[in-house]
C-alpha cells in the first residue's frame, strides 16, 4: 500500500541540512543468533561466567561448525591469545558503541578492517584458550561493557539454558525505492540516524537499491513518521520516510541490517 502523503515542513536536517537537532542516542543493531540460517543451538548463561552476560553456545558435534556475524559491522580484532582466556577470537564493531565477541574459535575466516554483514562466516567453533570443550563464547557489548544479549530485539534467558533458532542470513533479497523530497536533495548518513555524519546527498527522484533496513532516529518526511532507515551502500543510509517503496513499514524479503 502506498505510504500516506504529508507535509514536508519538518526535519530540515534531512532535506537541506538546516535545523540540526541534538544528537540522539543511537539504536542498537538488530542482533541475530551467530550461526547460519535455520540452525538451533543451546545457549547457556550463568552468573559465575566471565563476563557475566556472555552466552556459551553448544550443539552435538559442533567442533568446526561455522560461526557467523550476528549483525553488520567492521572487524576490528582478530586475535590468538594461545592457551589462555578467549584463545582465538574475533571482535566486530557495529557502530554507536556496540560490539560483539566470538571466542574459542579453532580458525579465522576474516581479517581486521573487513566489512561484514549478516551470515558472514567469521571462523569455526573450537576449544582454544581457556575452554574445556568445544563451544562458542559470545558477547554483546556497549561502550566496552558487556550487556545482556538480545536477538531480534528479544532478551536472552538469564540465568539458564535456552534453545535458539537462527534466522541469520535467511533473507537475501534487496528492495527498491524512489526518493521523494519535492525537489530538495536528501542527506545520506553514515549510519541509521540523524546523529551520524553526512556522507553526501541523493537527488529528488533518484531510484535507489535498498540492501537492508534497520531502525534508527524517528523522522517525519514525505511518507509519514518512521524510524526505519534504508542502507543504499556501504556506510550509506537514508531515512525511509522520504522513500517510496510501495510498502508501509519494512519491505518484505529485505533483510534487517
Amino acid at each position: 500500500m502506498r505510504k500516506r502523503w504529508i507535509s514536508l515542513l519538518v526535519t530540515g536536517l534531512l532535506v537541506g541540512g538546516v535545523l540540526a537537532p541534538a544528537s540522539p542516542a543511537l539504536a542498537a543493531p538488530t542482533f541475530k543468533v551467530p550461526f547460519p540460517c535455520g540452525q538451533s543451538w543451546s545457549g547457556q548463561t550463568r552468573s559465575d561466567h566471565s563476563p557475566a552476560y556472555a552466552v556459551d553456545f553448544n550443539r552435538t558435534d559442533d567442533l568446526g561448525d561455522p560461526v557467523v556475524a550476528s549483525a553488520p559491522g567492521t572487524v576490528d580484532r582478530v586475535t590468538d591469545l594461545g592457551g589462555t582466556s578467549y584463545g582465538k577470537y574475533v571482535r566486530i564493531n557495529h557502530g554507536g558503541g556496540y560490539s560483539t565477541y566470538y571466542a574459542h574459535l579453532n580458525g579465522f575466516n576474516v581479517s581486521v578492517g573487513q566489512t561484514v554483514g549478516y551470515g558472514k562466516v567469521l571462523g569455526w567453533v573450537g576449544s582454544t584458550g581457556g575452554s574445556t570443550g568445544p563451544h562458542l563464547h559470545y558477547e554483546q557489548r556497549l561502550n566496552g561493557n558487556d550487556i545482556q544479549v538480545r536477538f531480534n530485539g528479544t532478551l536472552g534467558l538469564y540465568w539458564g539454558t535456552r534453545s535458539y533458532t537462527s534466522d541469520n542470513g535467511c533473507g537475501s533479497g534487496t528492495g527498491n525505492g524512489t526518493v521523494n523530497t519535492s525537489g530538495t536533495p536528501l542527506t545520506v548518513r553514515s549510519g541509521p540516524g540523524t546523529g551520524y555524519a553526512s556522507v553526501g546527498t541523493v537527488a529528488d527522484g533518484t531510484r535507489v537499491t535498498i540492501a537492508c533496513q534497520t531502525s534508527g532516529t524517528t523522522v517525519t518526511g514525505t511518507y509519514g513518521t518512521s524510524s526505519i532507515w534504508d542502507r543504499i551502500g556501504a556506510g550509506r543510509f537514508i531515512a525511509d520516510a522520504y522513500v517510496y517503496t510501495g510498502h508501509d513499514g519494512y519491505i518484505p524479503g529485505v533483510p534487517r541490517c
